[in-house]
């Protein structure tokens, strides 16, 4: 079992950057390759980026791809994901998910675990 908490959310100005930050419960967090989804109201959650277990191999979405970089310190049981030239359409709840695999996934229905979101507002 694994619990997950993401935070680094919030409201910034178009061209700005976040990070967010998902910390992990247990002694296990390198068992498990991760990722980061972004979900609208009344749409289907997204792959945004993904990452192995060792942080060898990462996948981003097209959208967010030169903009976005994900990375993980297994030592501190974290996910990251740094968010620059932010855009408007960037604008909704972001999630961190776990699956228990040694390799990335795109897919959100591969995932194990996942934390409760957290919002992030790009302004015009």
């Amino acid at each position: 079992q694994v619990q997950l908490v993401e935070s680094g959310g919030g409201l910034v100005q178009a061209g700005g950057s976040l990070r967010l930050s998902c910390a992990a419960s247990g002694r296990t967090f390198s068992s498990y390759a991760m990722g980061w989804f972004r979900q609208a109201p009344g749409k289907e959650r997204e792959f945004v980026a993904a990452i192995s277990r060792s942080g060898s191999s990462t996948s981003y979405a097209d959208s967010v791809k030169g903009r976005f970089t994900i990375s993980r310190d297994n030592a501190k049981n974290t996910v990251y994901l740094q968010m620059d030239s932010l855009k408007p359409e960037d604008t909704t709840v972001y999630y961190c998910g776990a699956r228990k695999a040694p390799l990335i996934s795109i897919a959100t229905r591969s995932y194990d675990y996942w934390g409760q979101g957290t919002q992030v507002t790009v302004s015009s």
